[in-house]
């Protein structure tokens, strides 16, 4: 059943970017009816675009299955929960001086467009909780993922008094609570993978190795396929480019072509992207050459909209959710 949002794109979205919306939406909407699972890539900083809002609906409601994110929407979604009211929007952002973003920075704002993330509120508490964590981790001897960490420190109520949004709209939260699949390639560029390594150099971790890197990543995500595709037909929703999903969309030829194994192509490809289509330009690249690197078949429903990740995504969500 249509509500509102639905009815108002099936009448206005007929042309251009906005029909591909309509026609990867609907495609979406088709997997998951013929009981299809979704993974998702994540990019770009769409955790403080707060996608969370209807991110979180869709983990919610079965639309989504697994997610491939950057270190960074695992941790600013987590920070958005945290300490939201302490951030600062900066609507003129295009006219800031270099003595302006000096300012920013000194007060301790971390910039991400036209939004400050606060260091004290957000990164600095996270990291003082995430700490704990990790000490008992290694003094245990337990070896993890970066992921498996923010779950449980989530899912403990430790941050519960600082939470400054409904916590509804953290989609890291409902994945915590479905312990829903996540693969963070890379986490070590993040924010709290810098921390981390940090930490072990001021001597409050006396190693790293207890801490998983992208390869477990990588071998975790060969075994969520295989046993997902011999069930289900498996899409992948691209938001933006970059490691979030160049990582995960390989997972379909190493096990082909290096393992020597069958499993079906990914069922249904999207990917919004406002990257100009350039030579060597993989977020750039049309679905059609991932069809040559053993990704995608020939008959892989696939779409393209080069727009704007912080508006489409929420259109798609709410197109799927029947809104």
């Amino acid at each position: 059943m249509a509500g509102e949002i639905s009815r108002f794109m099936e009448r206005n979205f007929k042309h251009f970017n906005a029909a591909a919306l309509m026609d990867a939406a609907r495609a979406y909407r088709k997997h998951i009816d013929e009981g299809g699972k979704m993974m998702f890539a994540i990019a770009g900083a769409m955790s403080t675009a707060e996608l969370g809002i209807s991110l979180a609906e869709m983990i919610r409601k079965g639309k989504v299955h697994a997610i491939s994110c950057t270190g960074a929407n695992l941790e600013e979604d987590i920070f958005n929960l945290v300490a939201h009211k302490h951030y600062k929007r900066i609507p003129n952002y295009r006219y800031l001086s270099a003595d302006e973003e000096k300012k920013l920075y000194e007060e301790g704002y971390n910039r991400v467009t036209d939004t400050c993330i606060p260091e004290e509120e957000a990164m600095r508490r996270v990291e003082s909780a995430l700490l704990k964590i990790w000490q008992k981790d290694e003094k245990k001897g337990v070896q993890r993922l970066p992921h498996e960490s923010m779950y449980e420190l989530l899912l403990s109520g430790e941050l519960e008094r600082y939470y400054e949004i409904d916590p509804k709209d953290s989609w890291v939260m409902e994945a915590a609570k479905k312990n829903l699949p996540l693969f963070v390639p890379g986490w070590e560029d993040s924010t709290l993978g810098n921390m981390f390594v940090s930490q072990y150099l001021k001597k409050n971790l006396s190693s790293l190795s207890f801490m998983k890197s992208g390869l477990f990543y990588m071998e975790e995500l060969v075994k969520w396929y295989k046993k997902e595709s011999a069930k289900h037909k498996i899409g992948f929703f691209q938001i933006g480019g970059g490691i979030a999903g160049d990582f995960p969309i390989c997972v379909v030829p190493l096990i082909i072509q290096d393992l020597k194994e069958n499993v079906p192509f990914w069922s249904y490809f999207c990917q919004i992207s406002d990257s100009t289509t350039s030579y060597g330009s993989y977020s750039g690249a049309v679905p059609n050459e991932k069809i040559t690197w053993g990704k995608l078949d020939k008959d892989t429903p696939r779409f393209i909209i080069e727009s704007d990740a912080t508006i489409v995504a929420p259109l798609i969500f709410a197109y799927v959710l029947g809104w």
